[in-house]
């Protein structure tokens, strides 16, 4: 399965520490163990990378077809709808891998993470609280979304919370020093927010939101160069995001979008 993790992940611009189709806690129900049943896993991972989504969804549907009571293969379903933007789909897949598996925390963190997405942030915290409650569960993950989808909900105190705990896990996790350097800077700590950026940009997590943080945090300090350079990375590497449009209206005072 982790092949597949990675590939979503990367799809779903999540990097790492977002979406996964990870069941580390398989022991939680009989039927979330690692692949799907009666279909080639890596051959699923391969045309989502491509983009070739409908091929995908008849190997997964082929798998539930089989097993139709195997959670990670709705999770997987949910996230593929999720990147066609079929959210109802995606949301009954969501709730029907919770309803198989009450334990299956990574499909409570990945459908947090869709609402969060979607801006339904007070709907999206409870889950990421869900996950953590299963003591098998390795906590960074949603803790660090927890956080980012706070700040982005707007109680600092709570994101705060949230991402000191994700990093007191992984001192170095990528989400939560995006969502710290993002709080520090709400906060007008500019030179925290580039001491956390620093530690992000050295595992060349360069992904739009990041950049676009650069951006606003050398323009805060007056670096022109920097903000020159980071824009234009901004620019030729990620023209069509909602980071560089802000870049483009300058928009310094707003943050980036969900990773």
């Amino acid at each position: 399965m982790r092949f597949l993790v990675i590939l979503l992940m990367f799809l779903l611009a999540g990097c790492a520490q977002n979406p996964s189709t990870d069941s580390g806690d398989a022991a939680a129900s009989g039927r979330t163990g690692r692949g799907l049943p009666g279909t080639d896993t890596y051959r699923v991972g391969r045309a989502i990378l491509r983009g070739q989504y409908s091929v995908a969804l008849a190997e997964i549907k082929e798998a539930l077809a089989i097993d139709p009571a195997h959670a990670p293969a709705y999770n997987v379903l949910a996230l593929v709808h999720a990147k066609l933007r079929e959210d109802r789909q995606a949301e009954e897949s969501f709730r029907k891998a919770m309803d198989l598996a009450p334990n299956y925390s990574e499909v409570r963190n990945n459908f947090g993470y869709f609402l969060c997405q979607r801006q339904r942030y007070a709907e999206a915290l409870p889950f990421f609280d869900a996950a953590l409650m299963n003591p098998l569960y390795v906590p960074g993950k949603s803790l660090a979304n927890a956080g980012l989808c706070a700040l982005h909900k707007g109680d600092l105190a709570l994101a705060e919370n949230y991402l000191q705990r994700a990093m007191a896990h992984a001192r170095n996790q990528p989400t939560a020093l995006l969502g710290m350097a993002e709080l520090e800077m709400r906060q007008r700590n500019v030179l925290a927010a580039r001491a956390h950026f620093t530690r992000l940009a050295e595992q060349n997590e360069f992904k739009p939101q990041m950049l676009w943080l650069g951006v606003r945090i050398e323009r805060a300090l007056g670096n022109r160069e920097s903000e020159a350079s980071y824009g234009a990375q901004l620019r030729r590497n990620h023209p069509e995001t909602v980071e560089t449009r802000r870049l483009l209206e300058g928009q310094y005072d707003m943050m980036g979008t969900m990773p």
